[in-house]
């Protein structure tokens, strides 16, 4: 297990709409922890550090362990709420994790060995269905991503859910099918190109019926 990153938080006396935004203008995201049967504490963290986890793509699935003041909770961060405009963060919830805590985490699938794919070697589209995936797992062993090999798959072959190996006590939090992951297509056929001062097939015939329709329109037709 990675070692756990620490967060410095301070405890806010004050909640309410109001004081949250005086925590914004001071360059603080107000944030509350909450979970294992204990009270919720209204907290906030510096700015530029939620950004910083934020931009990591993994806020969501990672363990960290918050400093208030001396006092330090383990916790996993279950919502960042982000402004709609400027994408900067303004609130977050963290949940308190007991020791043996088992969770529900969304994390990263990173697809390997393309150059192994005889469907890909051969001009085929690679089609991920997913991207990532919904876990079950140890809160000390939250895996950073899910490698899936694509070797030996050629065009119509696919991936599903039973063919990866997920690390010892990880599962998967849909059990009721073994749903895919990749496949492989064909690529798109090009359409033929036009020769010039050729007519495809019936295209002259459709265009010179089309000329006939539209006089008939203008001799029948009023101005409105």
């Amino acid at each position: 297990m990675a070692d756990i990153i620490e967060l410095k938080a301070e405890a806010r006396e004050l909640i309410g709409k109001g004081a949250a935004n005086r925590m914004r203008r001071e360059g603080k995201v107000p944030g509350v922890i909450y979970g294992n049967s204990e009270a919720p504490e209204s907290i906030a963290i510096d700015t530029g550090v939620i950004t910083k986890h934020m931009q990591t793509g993994s806020f969501l699935a990672t363990v960290y362990m918050v400093d208030i003041g001396g006092k330090k909770t383990r916790v996993i961060p279950r919502d960042l709420q982000t402004d709609p405009v400027r994408d900067f963060p303004i609130h977050f919830d963290l949940l308190r994790l007991a020791e043996d805590a088992r969770i529900d985490v969304t994390v990263q699938i990173h697809y390997l060995n393309d150059d192994l794919s005889p469907g890909l070697k051969r001009g085929g589209i690679l089609n991920v269905v997913r991207h990532e995936i919904e876990l079950s797992c140890p809160a000390d062993a939250i895996p950073e991503s899910i490698e899936v090999s694509l070797e030996g798959l050629d065009i119509g072959d696919s991936l599903h859910f039973s063919s990866i190996t997920l690390p010892e006590n990880v599962s998967s939090t849909i059990s009721d099918r073994d749903f895919t992951l990749v496949t492989i297509v064909g690529a798109k056929e090009e359409e033929p190109e036009e020769v010039e001062g050729e007519e495809v097939e019936g295209e002259g015939e459709e265009a010179a019926e089309g000329e006939g329709e539209g006089e008939e329109k203008a001799e029948g037709s009023d101005d409105k």
